[in-house]
């Protein structure tokens, strides 16, 4: 009875810890969801991140929980998972979390928590405990992801300018300004949908390891998608001013026509994304359709030493988060 109570104890402090990480996630990327909508003047900081909080727990009537399932099922073998590799993945996504957020850095919180897992998970029983096809997901949309949207977004600049060459620049801008609404919405549906579901995954995770659920259900209970969802949204409520900045006007100075395209460049390889189950980067997404959009107009629009140092960040993410994690896993040993 005593050993149920303490691994009932456990579970709580772990599931909470998890939610902090999804609130954290909201609060560190609701930059994707409203830099360019800030930025371009459309909507006030107040209004943006309500109106993106909106639509992230929206999300959660649209999207099926493939992502979830890829985080909860398909990263680490069955067996290896315990309350102390769930530990140490926390602890590895929260602490490179708020480095990046300090320093204003839009690093990809799914990274981290990929990075996490994997770090614990290797420090438990080494490199054969991962499952390798789901990781492999993760690390070639570090590169499809930002890509795509580079792709989408400046295919889209280009065919919206040639579409309203003929019209005068004020009225362009006055019919960009109420798409932006739409555009902006659609990209916050994708990064509820896909982010939510991260943790979603680790919780579903945690709960199959400490016999809380089954590894037979397809889907996790309830109780565990709501909370979470309801946490990214938050968490992008109060938003996380240091990264906006960054987004909205270090990269490139954007124009609501800008904002329309990166944005819908963003939104559809996220949907794509999300429908696949694989878990991107909303930061990286959002980032490269962004760079598209700028560069459209001229190579020197975009600052590429700021993109430069982006880039590092994510190239620095799964690794550093990985390390920390690694070293969580240890010291939990020691403790608990």
């Amino acid at each position: 009875m005593e050993t149920v109570q303490t691994a009932a104890w456990v579970v709580v402090v772990l599931v909470l810890m998890a939610v902090v990480f999804d609130f954290m996630n909201g609060f560190h990327d609701a930059a994707n969801s409203i830099a360019t909508v800030v930025s371009t003047g459309v909507l006030k900081p107040g209004q943006a991140v309500v109106f993106a909080a909106f639509f992230n727990v929206v999300a959660i009537f649209i999207f099926h929980l493939s992502v979830a399932a890829t985080v909860g099922k398909g990263t680490v073998l069955p067996g290896i998972v315990d309350t102390h590799v769930v530990f140490g993945a926390l602890v590895g996504a929260i602490t490179w979390n708020f480095i990046t957020w300090y320093y204003g850095i839009p690093s990809s919180s799914s990274h981290a928590l990929i990075g996490g897992i994997a770090g614990a998970a290797i420090a438990k029983a080494g490199v054969a405990s991962l499952i390798i096809s789901g990781i492999m997901k993760t690390v070639i949309f570090i590169f499809v992801s930002p890509l795509l949207g580079f792709l989408l977004g400046s295919i889209m600049m280009v065919v919206v300018s040639w579409l309203c060459r003929d019209y005068r620049p004020l009225k362009v801008d006055k019919w960009f300004r109420r798409l932006q609404l739409v555009s902006a919405g659609a990209y916050s549906l994708g990064h509820g949908g896909n982010d939510a579901q991260k943790t979603i995954g680790i919780i579903w995770m945690l709960l199959i390891a400490t016999g809380y659920a089954q590894a037979g259900d397809s889907a996790p209970p309830n109780w565990v998608v709501i909370i979470c969802y309801s946490a990214i949204g938050l968490g992008t409520m109060l938003g996380g001013w240091r990264i906006v900045k960054t987004m909205g006007q270090k990269i490139t100075k954007l124009k609501p026509v800008g904002g329309f395209c990166a944005e819908t460049g963003g939104a559809i390889t996220l949907f794509l994304a999300t429908a696949m189950g694989v878990p991107v980067s909303t930061t990286h997404t959002i980032t490269g359709a962004i760079v598209g959009v700028g560069s459209t107009r001229r190579a020197s629009a975009v600052r590429w030493g700021v993109a430069g140092n982006i880039i590092w960040a994510w190239i620095l993410t799964i690794p550093a988060s990985a390390f920390v994690a690694a070293v969580a896993y240890w010291i939990s040993l020691q403790v608990f």
